[in-house]
């Protein structure tokens, strides 16, 4: 049994036990949870340990590293700067930065990029480990490189390069990197521990990631030999030139070796679709204040959310195949993608963590782990949360 440490207020048992119960029956190693209501902390869980076999647990100084739930803080940064009349959002992203006209995209809005609808999953040449680490490469390549299907007639999701399609507007409209704007406009203001670009003085507190492994029992070719990871998996399986793979693996094969994402260099690099990293607590915190105040801060009013989370994109996708309805940088409650209700709205991140807000009930949900679980959007752990979380408000 895991020792659980932390708050729970009055009425909110049910999600402690739900906690508790990810480590005793649903396979959790070190974990943290958190959830905002009406502004106000309500539960902070942590529990289990940072390693596999390891003593150390794991608490509330931890920092976890959260895959695609980044997302939704990138989106966060587009909507502050449009809601500043900054950016204009159906104005085309070549307004912006010029050289994403090439190749017949000088009419993609920006909205698309949002979206997941431009039709660049992945750049059109071969880069390297440290071209992805370094910015200026990766954009370069994306202006230049011709859309694998045409802008709009589609959807897909840009699973790695997102960040940098709508982390290159923030940083032509407002001069500052992705990762410096969150840091100056949202996370300064609410003291959230969380980074897109992680200083080196925070590097010893980050829990390494123990990637997924196929159930016991199940192997992939010889049982004695290394398995491979989630997108060696999908090479395998699918193909190496499936858009599955190639998205996963973006920009150009770079970020393939499952091991890469406990590497400090990328840490400190911004990849703004998938490397934020900090604190569950941090999540709830950021999407508690895009729906209510929070220490005296709203980050978005309600006419951006509802412009935000409007479904911009549905119906079966082109890289997932499944369906996962999208707002503008938001995951949007469906089979594929539960949050519990019809008005919520956030982002999952591969191997189980999460953060979303729900602006009927004004809460903001916060969950991140060290050991990843096979799937995209959530696992038992985040549907018992959920469902736990549901059954307090109710």
């Amino acid at each position: 049994m895991a020792d659980i440490t932390g708050y729970t207020a009055p009425g909110y048992e049910g999600v402690r036990a739900a906690f508790a119960d990810n480590f005793d029956h649903r396979g959790d190693l070190g974990a943290s949870f958190a959830l905002y209501r009406d502004g106000a902390l309500v539960v902070e869980l942590h529990g289990g340990v940072t390693q596999p076999g390891g003593t150390t647990p794991y608490g509330p100084d931890h920092l976890q590293l959260v895959f695609s739930a980044t997302k939704g803080a990138t989106a966060i940064c587009a909507h502050i700067l449009a809601e500043r009349g900054l950016l204009d959002l159906e104005a085309p992203v070549s307004d912006y930065w010029p050289e994403f006209a090439a190749h017949g995209k000088q009419d993609v809005p920006v909205s698309w990029l949002l979206s997941h609808r431009v039709g660049l999953p992945d750049v059109d040449r071969p880069m390297t480990f440290e071209q992805a680490l370094a910015w200026d490469p990766v954009v370069e390549a994306l202006a230049d490189s011709v859309p694998v299907w045409e802008p709009g007639a589609d959807r897909g999701y840009h699973a790695v390069t997102y960040g940098w399609l709508v982390g290159e507007v923030v940083r032509r409209v407002s001069g500052r990197s992705l990762g410096r704007f969150f840091a100056e406009e949202v996370a300064a203001p609410l003291g959230l521990e969380f980074w897109i670009g992680l200083p080196d003085e925070h590097h010893d507190r980050v829990v390494p990631l123990v990637p997924i492994s196929l159930p016991e029992g199940m192997h992939l070719g010889d049982p004695a030999a290394p398995q491979p990871g989630m997108i060696a998996m999908l090479q395998m399986l699918m193909g190496a030139d499936s858009l599955i793979a190639r998205a996963l693996s973006a920009p150009g094969g770079s970020l393939v070796n499952d091991d890469d994402w406990n590497r400090s260099e990328l840490w400190s690099a911004e990849i703004p679709a998938v490397n934020g990293i900090g604190t569950a607590t941090a999540l709830a915190k950021m999407y508690a204040a895009t729906v209510s105040d929070v220490d005296g801060v709203r980050l978005l009013n309600d006419d951006t959310i509802r412009n935000a989370i409007e479904v911009r994109s549905s119906g079966p996708d082109q890289v997932l195949v499944f369906d996962i309805p999208f707002g503008l940088g938001f995951m949007r409650d469906s089979m594929f993608a539960r949050f519990g209700s019809p008005t919520a709205f956030g982002h999952y991140g591969a191997g189980g963590s999460v953060g979303f807000a729900d602006h009927h009930h004004r809460i903001g949900f916060g969950y991140a782990m060290n050991k990843m679980e096979l799937g995209i959007a959530g696992d038992p752990r985040t549907a018992a949360l959920i469902d736990a979380v549901y059954a307090s408000l109710s």
